[in-house]
């Protein structure tokens, strides 16, 4: 039982912790209390989300909730669990000039543990580093309905508006979407009109707009090319927007600055913060710079950069959706979530939920079929519950777990199902 943890009774034995009001950046993740799965039946979402006084640690698979694929290009990448660890700063620094452009690869995080990737596509004309691909415009095609798509490595992201994510309102001011890696949030494309609050909702609009021109032979800030660095003619071929200097920023052309943000008062944040939007054009297409401009406002943490996995190296709490508890903390069905991460070494979590007392076994088995541990074996109150699986002393392979649960008062609801899991050392 030492390794059975009963989430409902550490909720109200944390109560006085829920009962404050937790800041934004710990409570506007969509945790995976119910066993959502997504693409391929990976579990989705955020697994785990952890805090302490200057950060917020968010465990994800990378894999949304909402239906992701086919990619019309023939992507040969396909999604994959990534087992992501992303450190948010909860205090933001802002970076002194010059600031630091974003990289390739995830620049941020939106809510349910998908990354979001700046405009770039990796490839330049000529390969000269001058005329860089717009994603949005040359990627178009490989994109699915939720605009999102695979990288190299089976990394899910999306360069652009996350529509499958959220219900768009023009009347209401934007949730929550995630975090940049500087720790300021992202918000939908609505907003006050007015940074203090008022003038109504209005469409949040970046600054950035088309260059008048028809020839690449310059650059957005005035750099004169020679002949052999020109781009492209503007055609049909390589339509205006086709790289990301035919963009340049214009203060005051729209709402955000160049970094696609600005400081204003939020439903989240009444006294104001700075924070980054979707931006769309009216007819809903996406607009650039599309979520983070060309460079973060602030300071970022380096950790979530590469693959991804922060290390988590002081006291934490965890945080778990206290809203509604009868209902969100009792589940209506007896499940079992996919073990969290997985792969794993030497450690890894087994998430279940019973809707009634029950009896309860679980069980671990090799690639053999050979049974290697039992780790719950006892009848437990309605709740969810986790258990933790320390494989130190097993070889690197294939190993399956399997629940066997029979609710007392319903003898007819009950379920036996094994899933995988993957140790690798």
């Amino acid at each position: 039982m030492s390794k059975l943890l009963q989430f409902i009774f550490l909720i109200f034995f944390s109560q006085s912790i829920f009962c404050q009001s937790l800041a934004p950046e710990i409570t506007s993740w969509m945790v995976n209390i119910t066993g959502v799965t997504g693409y391929n039946g990976f579990s989705a979402n955020i697994q785990k989300v952890q805090y302490s006084a200057g950060s917020v640690y968010v465990s994800c698979s990378g894999i949304p909730g909402y239906p992701i694929g086919l990619w019309p290009d023939g992507n040969p990448s396909t999604p994959l669990v990534q087992n992501y660890i992303f450190k948010i700063p909860r205090t933001q620094q802002v970076k002194s000039i010059p600031k630091r452009k974003t990289s390739l690869g995830q620049i941020g995080v939106l809510k349910n543990g998908v990354p979001i990737y700046n405009a770039l596509d990796a490839r330049s004309y000529n390969n000269q580093g001058k005329w860089n691909q717009n994603a949005v415009v040359v990627e178009a095609k490989g994109f699915d309905a939720a605009l999102g798509h695979p990288a190299p490595g089976g990394k899910y992201h999306h360069h652009q508006n996350p529509k499958s994510l959220y219900i768009s309102d023009s009347t209401k001011h934007s949730s929550i979407l995630g975090y940049s890696f500087d720790g300021y949030p992202i918000y939908g494309p609505y907003g006050y009109k007015n940074t203090d609050g008022t003038g109504g909702i209005t469409r949040i609009t970046s600054s950035y707009k088309y260059r008048s021109i028809t020839t690449r032979t310059t650059l957005p800030d005035g750099t004169v090319l020679s002949t052999s660095e020109y781009g492209p003619v503007v055609s049909t071929t390589y339509p205006l927007g086709y790289y990301m200097e035919d963009f340049e920023y214009s203060a005051g052309y729209g709402l955000l600055d160049e970094y696609n943000g600005r400081t204003a008062k939020t439903p989240e944040y009444p006294n104001g913060i700075y924070a980054y939007y979707v931006t769309i054009n009216s007819d809903g297409s996406s607009a650039y710079p599309f979520i983070i401009g060309p460079s973060y406002y602030g300071v970022i943490e380096v950790e979530n950069l590469g693959a991804g996995r922060a290390t988590i190296n002081e006291p934490t709490t965890e945080y778990w959706p206290t809203s509604n508890v009868d209902k969100k903390l009792i589940p209506t069905k007896i499940i079992l979530h996919q073990n969290y991460p997985n792969p794993f070494n030497p450690k890894t979590v087994i998430r279940f939920g019973l809707p009634n007392e029950s009896n309860v076994r679980i069980t671990i088995f090799n690639s053999l079929g050979q049974l290697v541990e039992e780790v719950v074996n006892e009848r437990l109150n309605a709740s969810f519950y986790e258990v933790n699986w320390i494989a130190q002393n097993h070889p690197t392979g294939l190993y399956f777990y399997k629940i066997e649960a029979v609710d007392i008062a319903k003898p007819n609801n009950k379920l036996t199902q094994t899933k995988k899991m993957m140790l690798v050392k």
